[in-house]
């Protein structure tokens, strides 16, 4: 879990925004993954930003409270590097939802 959130997993931050970008793609996949520990906006953000950078991602959506990440990729995802990236950013991988 990030340092941003408590142990029950609520989080510091009082603001939840949605983080989300979209592309059309004729080859696009979309994937939908669990992450533990999203329970505040600067969460979102992190998780959302730290999948955005790796290469073959379109788009990423990240939605507070429930850890679902929609994950379009411009070919098959990569699940086991999807899932170290959210660790490396301080997340908990659950797997596809």
């Amino acid at each position: 879990m990030s340092s941003c959130c408590t142990p029950d997993g609520s989080c510091n931050t009082d603001k939840a925004t949605e983080t989300s970008t979209a592309t059309v793609v004729a080859d696009g996949h979309t994937t939908v993954y669990k992450v533990n520990g999203v329970g505040s906006a600067h969460c979102q953000s992190v998780v959302a930003k730290a999948i955005g950078g790796l290469d073959n991602v379109i788009s990423v959506d990240v939605e507070i409270g429930t850890g679902l990440v929609t994950i379009t990729t411009g070919g098959a995802p990569d699940d086991d590097l999807i899932a170290k990236t959210i660790g490396e950013a301080g997340y908990e991988y659950a797997g596809r939802a």
